[in-house]
């Protein structure tokens, strides 16, 4: 019956053993790997550079410091949440700041989120120099003493955690120690910043 069955898939072409498995290809040699030289680079117009990304709508804040003889504090919208645990915040500011040097040597901050009416605390807060919180209504963070504005939505009070570079900025870690919310402040919604220009987000 067997040699039967042989005969018959012989005459039809059928392979009588096992095929021999594939041999794998080889695989592909690996790139060089080597940094981008100067002429290589993709020209970048700086304008371009800040017209593409103003598209992306973002928060704002002000981020605050206690200090001598006064207060620090500047407007700020490259703020984000980092991680849960530990509890991390993290913002941008330019290595250029005039405020960044008081803030770190203060060891501490909180950020200040804006409501929708409170445009023009955030450019008071936008210039360089002067006394920014002239007229500013204010109290003591629980945790670090940092300002923390009146009728803000929300803050958020930090140690710094560390600090890295990211070009021509610092990237700044705080681990909160302290945070809240004004359920009364909050209904008016949240301050953004759009394409060079303050709006509103409505529901």
């Amino acid at each position: 019956m067997a040699a039967t069955a042989v005969r018959y898939l012989r005459s039809v072409g059928a392979p009588t053993t096992a095929a021999a498995p594939a041999t794998p290809a080889a695989p592909l040699p690996r790139p060089a790997l080597r940094a981008v030289r100067e002429g290589e680079r993709a020209p970048l117009d700086p304008a371009a550079f800040r017209s593409v990304l103003g598209h992306f709508a973002s928060g704002v804040t002000v981020v605050t410091a206690p200090g001598e003889p006064g207060p620090a504090g500047f407007a700020c919208q490259s703020f984000a949440s980092l991680s849960l645990d530990p509890p991390l915040v993290t913002f941008m500011v330019a290595r250029t700041s005039t405020t960044w040097p008081r803030i770190a040597r203060a060891g501490v901050f909180c950020v200040n989120v804006l409501g929708a009416a409170q445009g023009e605390l955030c450019r008071g807060f936008a210039v360089s120099g002067g006394d920014k919180f002239a007229g500013v209504s204010y109290g003591p963070a629980p945790a670090t003493g940092s300002p923390r504005l009146a009728d803000v939505p929300a803050w958020i009070d930090c140690t710094i955690q560390a600090v890295h570079t990211g070009g021509d900025h610092l990237i700044v870690v705080g681990r909160v120690e302290a945070l809240g919310t004004d359920p009364a402040a909050a209904e008016t919604g949240p301050l953004l910043f759009h394409r060079g220009t303050f709006g509103h987000f409505s529901p």
